[in-house]
């Protein structure tokens, strides 16, 4: 009998995570059934949206259950297979759980790693993975940036904005960035080589924008919502584009906000704000990725992955996000790859 160890939702956290919402639990394997899959994870995905789905509110993917292990995203390899279309051995990205194996049904493979030559495994989950695609599609498909066009991306030093704030300059627009603290904004600035980088920590945000942006913002891609989400209405150009990929400063509210109460803003300046989920591109998701790895081939995208080994410390990998310690991709590694992970990239 196989044996796998989760770390499980114990109470659901109210306000900001603590190790005490999560436990760590072992239980017997069950055989597989017709049509399911048994995954071993290679990696986890650390997202912002996992904390949205341990609250008991309804969204695009149904609250996570007391006691059930934590979703997220891997990268897998498939071990048992009763679904003649996952062959044992193929490795895939999916949307299963915070243990050492999962079971699951053909919905949850997002689709199969392709190997490229050059760039890492972890490298296949992060910028071409959940990440890079959501900054791809919430930048081009919604945003929709010009060349020339001025670009302003929140949580720039992010998993997802890292990867948005490159694209957008690749693509020939003017892109500022906004992150907090000094050592985030030259990384912005000198990794990432922005245009511009606003310490929303130590610096008047609004004022650094309208010096930075003086004809106003064509495309806000907003990881946060709240005061900053409200100053990007405030500083949008004539028929600027807000792209709403996340509200992590909200994330951990009890209660629903209030929201931007400046949003007549777009009436004024006929802007338009969208929101999106990645999963309505699946389909395109191999697009995506050619020409994201291309990029990196190129060395026009630099990323960065922060990865610590062991499922125990994942919980603690996660809290993380919240404290603002983190700099681009987290991810947590439970078996060996076959490569070497640079310790430079492990916090």
């Amino acid at each position: 009998m196989k044996f796998n160890r989760s770390i499980v939702l114990k109470r659901r956290p109210r306000g900001i995570p603590a190790l005490e919402d999560f436990e760590l639990r072992t239980a017997s394997l069950r055989p597989l059934e017709e049509a399911e899959i048994l995954l071993e994870h290679l990696f986890l995905s650390i997202d912002p949206a996992i904390r949205g789905w341990m609250a008991d509110k309804k969204s695009y993917l149904p609250p996570i259950a007391l006691g059930e292990p934590i979703r997220s995203g891997t990268l897998s390899r498939i071990a048992e297979s009763r679904d003649p279309r996952f062959p044992v051995g193929t490795l895939v990205q999916a949307i299963a759980a915070w243990e050492e194996r999962s079971i699951v049904r053909g919905e949850a493979i997002m689709g199969e790693i392709k190997r490229i030559p050059g760039i890492p495994l972890a490298a296949h989950l992060s910028v071409l993975g959940g990440n890079g695609l959501t900054a791809y599609f919430g930048l081009f498909e919604i945003g929709r940036p010009q060349p020339g066009e001025t670009v302003v991306i929140t949580a720039a030093a992010g998993g997802v904005g890292m990867v948005a704030s490159q694209l957008a300059k690749i693509h020939g627009a003017r892109v500022i960035g906004i992150a907090g603290g000094e050592e985030k904004k030259r990384f912005l600035l000198e990794d990432l080589g922005l245009d511009c980088a606003i310490d929303y920590k130590n610096e008047d945000v609004n004022a650094a924008l309208k010096a930075a942006a003086p004809r106003g913002i064509d495309v806000f891609f907003d990881s946060v919502g709240g005061e900053l989400l409200e100053i990007g209405l405030a500083r949008l150009a004539l028929r600027g584009r807000i792209v709403l990929c996340g509200a992590i400063s909200q994330i951990h509210e009890e209660t629903p906000p209030a929201g931007p109460r400046n949003y007549v803003q777009l009436l004024a300046k006929r802007g338009r704000m969208e929101g999106f989920v990645t999963l309505d591109y699946a389909k395109r998701y191999d697009e995506a990725r050619a020409i994201l790895a291309d990029h990196i081939r190129s060395g026009a995208l630099v990323h960065r992955d922060e990865i610590v080994s062991g499922l125990e410390h994942t919980p603690q990998h996660f809290l993380r996000l919240f404290d603002g310690s983190h700099r681009g991709k987290l991810m947590v590694q439970l078996q060996p790859s076959g490569e070497e992970i640079d310790d430079n990239d492990r916090s």
